[in-house]
């Protein structure tokens, strides 16, 4: 980010907080405005994802206190529209003495009475140029030579913020893992937290393209792409499975074991009269995160047999004799002509 945008943007309009906010104040603004503009919330609407990217890049600044700073006192030097022009009390506002006495409190430091180079007279530099001046670079000034935390090298801009994509197993986003991904030729360790789900977005802090001159790296924007799994399904920390059953289990009562997405297993009662489709809840089995752990919800399905014979035939066969009475559609007719 280049000092010019920081001249440009309001950061703490960004966020929906007074220039002397807390820190913790600026987090509280900056989780509510996140999570109400999330991509996710918003899927295909660009406005929303480009909103999103200016509360992180609020946040950035203003969660950093040295940033945060520096932000500041750019903000102040261009506040009102002012601009710089060549010397003391010329047309157009302050000369740079004006500046630096009001900044340092004295005079300027390096004499500069006139534009920059190749400038014509009363030229009115941007903050580009005034940052060049002082022998730095775009993007602020690190150090704390002054007040206004100006460093006479100046401090090379943080590292451009990455994307990209990658492909996870079910069951390694349920239950978090640590993955190796290789970004602009550079091999990046990445931990992905249990319980995320498809098409997230997740930051990696300093995993982007590194700083020139040693600076802080940028951030990498990774979204992930989670496979589907035979057997499992998720909704948040909720986990899901279909078990079969047999007829007889399903109309006598049984109890099966359900294996679990740990590789262990937890036994469930299935009630007699259980129909297929039925779901029953194993409350504290299902995904679990660092904020909670989910249940597991386990749908029953009847299996039917495909080939009866002999004595298992003659049974079932009684059965119907015996349940002839019986009508499982008994109303149905009437209740669709409603």
């Amino acid at each position: 980010m280049s000092g010019q945008d920081w001249l440009d943007k309001d950061f703490y309009a960004v966020l929906g907080v007074s220039k002397d906010a807390s820190a913790q104040e600026i987090k509280k603004a900056y989780r509510t405005q996140a999570k109400k503009h999330h991509p996710d919330r918003h899927p295909d609407d660009p406005a929303a994802e480009e909103r999103f990217k200016e509360i992180g890049e609020a946040y950035s600044v203003l969660n950093d206190d040295e940033q945060r700073q520096q932000y500041d006192a750019i903000r102040a030097m261009g506040s009102g529209g002012a601009r710089f022009s060549a010397g003391q009390g010329g047309p157009g506002g302050a000369g740079f003495d004006d500046i630096f006495s009001s900044m340092f409190g004295g005079g300027a430091t390096g004499g500069f009475s006139g534009p920059p180079p190749g400038a014509g007279a009363g030229a009115n530099p941007d903050i580009e140029d005034l940052l060049r001046m002082f022998g730095g670079q775009g993007g602020g000034f690190a150090g704390a030579g002054g007040p206004a935390g100006f460093q006479g090298g100046g401090a090379p801009a943080k590292g451009a913020d990455l994307t990209a994509r990658t492909r996870v197993s079910f069951r390694d986003a349920a239950q978090g893992c640590e993955l190796t991904l290789t970004v602009e030729g550079r091999s990046i360790t990445a931990r992905i937290p249990a319980g995320v789900h498809d098409g997230q977005k997740i930051r990696l802090r300093g995993k982007g393209r590194p700083g020139p001159g040693g600076a802080p790296a940028g951030d990498l924007l990774l979204t992930l792409d989670v496979e589907q799994h035979p057997v499992w399904s998720a909704d948040g920390t909720t986990l899901r499975i279909t078990v079969p059953v047999s007829f007889d289990e399903a109309v006598l009562g049984t109890t099966v074991a359900v294996p679990l997405l740990d590789g262990g297993t937890v036994s469930v009662k299935i009630p007699p009269g259980t129909p297929s489709g039925r779901t029953l809840r194993v409350r504290g089995k299902g995904i679990t995160t660092k904020k909670a752990t989910g249940d597991l919800l386990v749908t029953v399905e009847v299996a039917v047999p495909t080939h009866l014979e002999g004595a298992a035939k003659k049974a079932l066969e009684d059965l119907r004799d015996a349940l002839a009475g019986e009508d499982p559609r008994s109303g149905l007719a009437e209740a669709a002509a409603r």
